[in-house]
């Protein structure tokens, strides 16, 4: 063989790689399109949005059975002997009840910053 037989070769190789990437490239995209065009018929076919005028309004007088209140946790039980060991089926979940001071907590001058948040608290 000729250099002149490898140079065609090398050239009709060359030919062949792009022609298959634009191939390629070619699928990928019919595949976006068409992907684009399932999804517009599927949102064709579902519910229409609910307009303003349908949506759910608060009453005029405001939520309906809206309460506050100053809540304090249930206590961690404690094991009867210290070898003992809690399990859990004798933990309940972590309730609260309500608390004896419903004043709410404000923050003092030498205090904490936060309530409960450590520190060294009152000096």
């Amino acid at each position: 063989m000729s250099t002149a037989t490898y140079v065609q070769l090398a050239a009709s190789h060359n030919t062949l790689d792009v022609t298959a990437a634009f191939l390629g490239g070619l699928v990928i995209a019919g595949a976006l399109v068409w992907a684009i065009h399932f999804g517009m018929k599927v949102r064709d076919q579902e519910l229409p949005r609910p307009l303003p005028e349908e949506q759910p309004h608060l009453p005029i007088g405001g939520a309906v059975h809206e309460t506050s209140e100053m809540r304090e946790p249930d206590e961690m039980p404690v094991a009867s002997e210290e070898k003992e060991r809690l399990m859990p089926y004798q933990l309940h979940h972590s309730g609260s009840r309500t608390g004896k001071d419903q004043n709410r907590q404000r923050w003092l001058p030498g205090r904490s910053g936060s309530f409960g948040g450590g520190g060294i608290g009152h000096v």
